[in-house]
């Protein structure tokens, strides 16, 4: 716990997700990196004001998704808009490049000065629409080590959205997380089914109480719901919800980010 404490300097910490537009080389790409970074930019600073915690920025707009890789103009895009967030934010940064392309993901938070990623596929494997996602966690974490990025966090998620677990619906979501602890993640997620949809409070507390390393819930927060699970866990990754209409490819809502934060504040306190 001590490396987040000391990269997060609060407790109950908030994850704003800047979902960057389509990168070059997807179907969706507009034909403007300048564009994407300035867009990217533009949230940061929306999030800091609101009174965000820390930002993560995610190619969710690159479908369809590649598996476990992705190419050199993905990895060099992200590079550029992860360095200019962190650089007009100065606050913690993370990123996640889909799908479970944790290797470049690392390699974009050294070269960026990104503070830690959010890994696919840690332990255990799942079949996701990109097909079946294997564990990598000895590549990734000897990658960190070659590259001498050991201050970068590795955030696991663990029974991943989006995805089945039938394959390994015999380990339980805190055996999962026990798995992952002992593999060395600094921190595991728990998320719902899908995009936006709440995970649940008692795989939270299961898992809470498997592991001494920090938990985060990586969907369906919201305003509402915000006393239900700040006493659960560690951090949260909130997207969707701070959107307009509270859909992920909507701009950001500044005003309801910002009175969600000073909800978050008041439950701090």
């Amino acid at each position: 716990m001590k490396k987040f404490n000391d990269l997060f300097k609060t407790d109950k910490v908030i994850i704003g997700m800047i979902h960057v537009n389509a990168l070059p080389g997807t179907p969706k790409f507009a034909g403007s990196v300048k564009t994407i970074v300035e867009k990217a930019k533009k949230e940061a600073l929306l999030y800091k004001n609101a009174g965000i915690d820390a930002i993560a920025i995610e190619n969710m707009h690159d479908v369809p998704y590649l598996k476990n890789s992705v190419g050199a103009e993905i990895t060099a895009a992200m590079s550029i808009i992860g360095h200019e967030v962190k650089s007009c934010s100065n606050m913690p940064c993370g990123i996640q490049i889909l799908a479970g392309a944790n290797i470049e993901a690392l390699a974009v938070a050294q070269s960026a000065e990104l503070d830690f990623i959010r890994a696919e596929g840690f332990v255990f494997a799942h079949t996701a629409d990109e097909g079946i996602i294997e564990s990598c966690a000895g590549n990734t974490l000897r990658y960190r080590r070659m590259i001498g990025a050991e201050n970068v966090l590795v955030f696991t998620d663990i029974k991943k959205k989006h995805s089945s677990h039938s394959i390994t619906a015999d380990v339980d979501i805190a055996e999962t997380a026990h798995a992952a602890e002992f593999f060395l993640s600094d921190g595991v997620i728990v998320t719902g089914a899908a995009t936006g949809m709440e995970a649940s409070i008692t795989e939270i507390t299961q898992v809470k109480k498997a592991v001494k390393i920090p938990v985060l819930v990586g969907s369906g927060i919201t305003y509402d719901n915000l006393e239900k699970y700040i006493p659960a866990a560690d951090a949260f990754i909130v997207g969707s919800y701070f959107k307009k209409d509270g859909y992920w490819e909507n701009d950001i809502d500044f005003e309801k980010t910002k009175k969600f934060m000073q909800k978050v504040n008041k439950l701090r306190s």
